[in-house]
């Protein structure tokens, strides 16, 4: 059996700091948004779409027509244009005339995108409306390049980004207080970690104003109208210090044999017992002389070649693990690393705890 030593990375519920509360959740009406556009990426050095891309012949036709530039999309064959999609992200409470990075893919049959440039392409969201204007020259992590059958890429030249290539056209807007206050959303749904930041927050600012009201929303009413007092009311709640609940969970990644549990992983008591039963088969083949008398019927042959199997079985011994009452993940993996249990083995026997009932925790196997 190989030996392998397994990691384990355990974080103690009782030691864990308090967070910020925006860290935990986020004010409702705050959120990023899409977008997503069409375009062209043009100065490619022939690795552009073929001539079989009927769709980046035509949109290059219907962009020369803009120009007064008059051409059937039969009549373009150039190799230096790719049609690409543009995406990008526009972050909550963006202004017109901001800049954001872009994303270009090519989505026909083109090599590279290398020292191409983005021509002007409108961004839409799901709406329809146009948000963001994008252009600029085409950042690609990799290249591609081919000559007389041989081919040399690295990463993905069909995929670049344009850094600051955006310039916002249209501002989102965002409500983010009501007649009801303000609301809070949970990044991981928790009741108990709900309840806490309405706690803190009627600490942190006094008159009660905050209410839990689900695993993953708490109300704040806000009194003054004024949009001064209103800020520095959002500034105060996002700096207050909350300590969240979790939920008892082991990640185990098969591959490279790491455990990940938090502190609140407990164990009842329970017997584990391994063993293996190891069969090995082998064979090789010797040359052995014989007379022509061996066959009298026959033509004689000086030697012939026997073949010899060997069967070997290995049983080794049982061994058995026993851990007692609120044991944690971490003593169960020493254990298991003291009989020399490999990664394989411990996802089974972390199932079989889980099946049995001892192991009173979310299990993830990845």
């Amino acid at each position: 059996m190989t030996t392998c030593v397994l990691s384990l990375v355990l974080a103690c519920g009782g030691a864990v700091a308090g967070q910020r509360i925006k860290d935990l959740a986020r004010f409702d009406g705050w959120r990023d948004n899409p977008l997503i556009g069409f375009g062209l990426v043009t100065g490619l050095a022939g690795s552009g779409d073929s001539s079989r891309s009927q769709m980046t012949r035509q949109t290059l036709a219907n962009l020369l027509n803009q120009f007064d530039v008059r051409l059937a999309s039969g009549q373009i064959s150039s190799r230096n244009v790719a049609a690409v999609m543009v995406a990008a992200t526009l972050p909550p409470l963006t202004e017109p005339g901001n800049r954001m990075d872009v994303t270009v893919t090519a989505i026909g049959d083109a090599r590279s995108l290398v020292g191409g440039t983005l021509l002007l392409t409108a961004l839409k969201g799901s709406d329809g409306q146009v948000y963001s204007l994008a252009q600029g020259p085409v950042s690609v992590g990799g290249y591609r390049y081919d000559g007389n059958g041989n081919v040399v890429q690295k990463n993905h030249p069909t995929v670049g980004r344009v850094a600051g290539g955006g310039i916002v056209e249209r501002a989102v807007p965002a409500s983010i207080v009501s007649d009801e206050g303000v609301f809070l959303l949970l990044n991981t749904p928790d009741f108990t970690t709900s309840n806490r930041i309405a706690a803190a927050i009627n600490r942190g600012i006094g008159g009660n104003p905050a209410t839990a009201v689900g695993a993953n929303r708490v109300q704040v009413r806000v009194e003054a109208r004024a949009q001064a007092a209103v800020m520095a009311l959002l500034s105060r709640i996002e700096g207050i210090e909350v300590e969240p609940d979790e939920r008892a969970r082991v990640v185990v990644n098969e591959r490279t044999g790491t455990v990940v549990a938090g502190g609140n992983v407990m164990l009842s008591p329970v017997t584990v017992m391994h063993g293996e039963l190891q069969v090995s088969i082998s064979s090789d083949y010797q040359v052995s002389p014989v007379t022509g008398e061996a066959f009298p019927f026959q033509r004689p042959v000086d030697a012939i070649i026997v073949p010899r199997t060997r069967i070997a079985v290995d049983e080794r011994q049982t061994a058995g693990v026993t851990l007692p009452g609120k044991s944690t993940i971490a003593d169960l993996v020493m254990a298991l690393n003291r009989i020399q249990a490999s990664p394989r083995d411990v996802i089974a026997v972390l199932q079989a705890i889980r099946a049995a009932g001892a192991l009173h925790a979310e299990l993830l196997v990845q």
